[in-house]
């Protein structure tokens, strides 16, 4: 899978969350980008990517994770 299909996916899942189809992310989105990003939402939004990729964040990826490039970067480790 490429960045590119991962991305894409991811902003699917963002969309769902959110509950907002005109979400479009980019590498450098983060919490202050989007209005209801707070750390309820944070959690809906591991947990969806968790399900959306079939796989689980450590705790520690989590908390280094500053933005949607980096999420998407850990995704990529975690499928290859």
């Amino acid at each position: 899978m490429t960045r590119e299909d991962v991305f894409k996916r991811v902003n699917g899942v963002f969309q769902e969350v959110f509950d907002d189809e005109s979400i479009v992310v980019a590498d450098t989105t983060n919490a202050n980008d989007i209005e209801d990003w707070d750390s309820l939402e944070h959690i809906n939004l591991v947990v969806a990517i968790e399900k959306e990729f079939n796989i689980k964040f450590e705790m520690a990826e989590v908390g280094k994770m500053k933005n949607v490039g980096e999420m998407v970067d850990v995704i990529l480790t975690r499928i290859s």
